[in-house]
Parts: structure tokens; C-alpha cells; sequence
């Protein structure tokens, strides 16, 4: 018999090796599958939650920004045009990417006619409409001018978040939209108490309080809700844009710089905003230059103060 314990290759011990190592392959076989999967489902839960990003931001995105509708009626020529007895022409809504229509000179010459480009955050445009809106009122109730004017948003950045420009031209095409005689009224009244750059400016229920205090009696319900819908904010942005780009109509300009822009007959003011003789005398100036004189209208002069 041979000296020595039991050989290394005797069949049993043989057979536990190629079990273990069968064992220690399937073990390896199963541990990369696992791992497969857990990348599969790592890559695909990975992608799910960048497609529910990507749907969240495209979410935002498109409930902030205002659908392109119809601008209001009675200013298709991007702004409100205000004749004899303070009564604004009636137009009907432009439509989405439809070009404005420019307001038509008057066809007897004898009318001078002003057209103001503001924003009511503007404090120069406070300043001139403090100074002018009097004399400006009279002329035009009385036939000798007609004014034109065209809301833009300039500033709306400059209000703390809150683009109190874009509301407040908004307020102002509700009121052309729904209550067009009292436009004149509602505008100069957004001038008064005027808030100042940078601060929140008014809130939309202090609009709605600027309406009534200002005389405006129709359709306040209608109203109230555009301005709270935020109804022609698109139509807005689309005319300031168009002013701020370019051409400016029946002008000398080019396009709209900064405000208050203020055109007489087409020629530009760069007078003195808060000097009202020497807009008069502008005034009286651009209608002469442009227009036979009329007997039968009586000329721009400046308002005689109240006492």
C-alpha cells in the first residue's frame, strides 16, 4: 500500500471544486444581470425625470406666456384717437400680426394733429401731460386739434416685478375697449399721484380704482375683468415693440426712442415738457408749416390758467 494519506485528485474532492466553480459562475452570471438591470432602470429613471423637467419647464413656459389675440377695438391704429368733444373714433380690434392702421390727417388742414407715444411709469411723461393736458383737452374739445395716443411699455422692467407698465397700458386699452369717450379721461388720470420708477407701482385693484375716480361708468364689470385677465398685454408688447422698431407712420422718425415722444403734424416736439406756451407755440407752428390756415377752427393757444 502506498505511504501517505488519501490523493488530491480522488474523485471527491474533484467534484467539490467543479461544484464550487459552477456555483461561483452562476454567481457571477446572476451579479452582472443584476447589475444590467439596476443600470437599465438607474438610465431610465434617469431619463424619465429629465422628460418630466423638460415637461415642467415647457409647462411654465407656456402658461406665462399670453397667447397673440386681438387688440382692442377703437385703437387699430396702436393708439386712441381723440377728437371734437373728446370723443374717440371708433375702429374695429386689430387682429394678431395684422399691421395697424395710421390714423388719417384731417382733410380740411385746419386741425393740428398731436400724437403722444408715453408710458405711464414715465415721469417726463408726467411732466408734460401736467403741464399740457389742460390746453390740450381744450383744443381738441373745441375741434381745433385732434390727439392721438398710443400706450407703450418701456419701463416694464423698472417696477419691481410687477410690469406695472404693461398693466397699466393694458387698463387703458380695456377702457378704449369698452368705455372708448371716457380713454382720455382714464389716461390722463394715470398720470396723477403717479408711482414712481421702481416700486411695485399700482396694483390691479388700484386700477380699478383709478377707472371710476376718473369718471368711467360703463361696463365696469367688463372692465374690471380685463384688467385683471391681463386681456390685451399681448397687444401691448406687440405695439411697443412695433413703435420701438419701427417705422413711425405720417413721421420724420424713425422709430420710437424713449418717451414721451410727442409729434405734431408728423414733426417731433423737443421742447421744454413742463413749459406749456412753448408747446402751444410748437403747436401753432407745425399746423402753419403743414396746413392752410383755417378761419372757420380756431387756432391752438395755450390755456389761460384757472384762477
Amino acid at each position: 500500500m502506498p505511504i501517505g494519506g488519501p490523493s488530491d485528485s480522488s474523485p471527491s474532492r474533484s467534484r467539490r471544486r467543479d461544484a464550487a466553480r459552477v456555483k461561483a459562475k452562476e454567481l457571477r452570471v446572476s451579479q452582472k444581470k443584476k447589475d444590467r438591470r439596476n443600470k437599465v432602470f438607474l438610465q431610465g429613471g434617469m431619463a424619465i425625470a429629465a422628460v418630466a423637467i423638460v415637461v415642467l419647464v415647457a409647462l411654465v413656459i407656456v402658461n406665462s406666456i399670453k397667447p397673440a389675440g386681438p387688440g382692442p377695438k377703437n385703437m387699430a391704429s396702436d393708439g386712441a384717437l381723440i377728437g371734437e368733444g373728446l370723443v374717440t373714433a371708433r375702429t374695429p380690434a386689430l387682429q394678431p400680426d395684422a399691421n395697424p392702421r395710421p390714423s388719417e390727417a384731417d382733410p380740411t388742414g385746419a386741425v393740428a394733429n398731436i400724437r403722444l407715444y408715453v408710458d405711464y411709469l414715465c415721469p417726463l411723461c408726467a411732466d408734460f401731460e401736467d403741464a399740457n393736458t389742460e390746453q390740450i383737452a381744450q383744443w381738441v374739445d373745441s375741434g381745433a386739434a385732434t390727439v392721438e395716443i398710443h400706450p407703450i411699455a418701456i419701463l416694464a422692467n423698472k417696477s419691481a416685478g410687477t410690469k406695472y407698465s404693461l398693466r397699466a397700458a393694458n387698463a387703458s386699452a380695456c377702457v378704449a375697449n369698452y368705455s372708448p369717450d371716457d380713454f382720455f379721461a382714464f389716461s390722463s388720470a394715470l398720470f396723477v399721484d403717479q408711482p414712481k420708477e421702481t416700486s411695485p407701482g399700482r396694483s390691479n385693484d388700484e386700477l380699478k380704482n383709478v377707472v371710476t375716480d376718473s369718471g368711467v361708468s360703463e361696463a365696469l364689470s367688463s372692465i374690471n375683468s380685463c384688467i385683471d385677465d391681463g386681456t390685451y398685454e399681448s397687444w401691448v408688447e406687440a405695439a411697443t415693440d412695433r413703435s420701438t422698431a419701427g417705422p413711425i407712420p405720417n413721421s420724420s422718425i424713425e422709430s420710437i426712442i424713449g418717451t414721451p415722444t410727442i409729434l405734431v403734424n408728423g414733426k417731433p416736439y423737443t421742447g421744454s415738457f413742463d413749459d406749456p406756451k412753448e408747446f402751444a407755440s410748437f403747436v401753432q407752428q407745425a399746423l402753419g408749416e403743414t396746413y392752410s390756415t383755417s378761419t372757420s377752427t380756431p387756432r391752438p393757444t395755450p390755456a389761460t390758467p384757472a384762477p
